[in-house]
């Protein structure tokens, strides 16, 4: 899964909990905490594999289920003890979301649930490795680019490209969190400065 999937998945997931729990959509803390923690395990196993070869396949420790369950029950229980439950929770969708996200998909395409690369270190997904973090990921992405560029989208990407405009109307509907956030920090600093 691409990683802009990824933080779809995660963010689309959270702001859908924060409106029913919360009854309004996820602050810029929590925002934050999704999209990080949804691109946490690519960030960490792709470099150890794909730059550093530690692991033969990009799917290793910070994709097992063995690791990110007790990683997210330990954040979540230290953004509660430090007043940032929703941060807590918004990390541990992301985190946890990504996991299924890289074994689901690939049943259509393959027929199987690639299940060992959530499974390190009792099995180890095998793949590309040592062929350096930016070498790897434009291996992967200039064939997708090139759909881009050519107009010529498969109904794959057609399907992607349509995720990634509902993801962005819910951004936008959720009052932008970040910019929001960005945005009323500089006013306030402006106003304050100003006067």
């Amino acid at each position: 899964m691409w990683p802009w999937e990824h933080v779809i998945v995660g963010y689309v997931a959270y702001s859908l909990f924060s409106h029913l729990v919360y009854r309004e959509g996820p602050n810029g803390a929590a925002t934050v905490a999704v999209v990080f923690a949804s691109l946490l395990p690519d960030l960490v196993d792709k470099t150890l594999s794909w730059q550093f070869g530690v692991f033969p396949g990009g799917y290793a420790l910070a994709h097992s289920v063995f690791v990110a369950v007790p990683v997210s029950i330990l954040v979540g229980a230290l953004a509660h003890r430090y007043g940032r439950t929703r941060v807590g929770l918004a990390f541990g969708t992301g985190y946890l979301l990504h996991l299924p996200s890289d074994v689901i998909p690939d049943y259509p395409r393959y027929g199987r649930y690639p299940v060992e690369r959530v499974l390190w270190p009792l099995e180890q997904a095998e793949g590309e490795h040592g062929q350096g973090l930016i070498s790897g990921f434009f291996d992967l992405f200039v064939p997708f680019a090139s759909q881009l560029i050519t107009l010529d989208p498969s109904p794959e990407l057609t399907f992607q490209l349509g995720l990634i405009g509902c993801a962005f109307l819910l951004w936008v509907y959720d009052g932008m969190p970040v910019v929001r956030e960005l945005v009323v920090g500089t006013h306030r600093r402006v106003t304050r400065e100003g006067l």
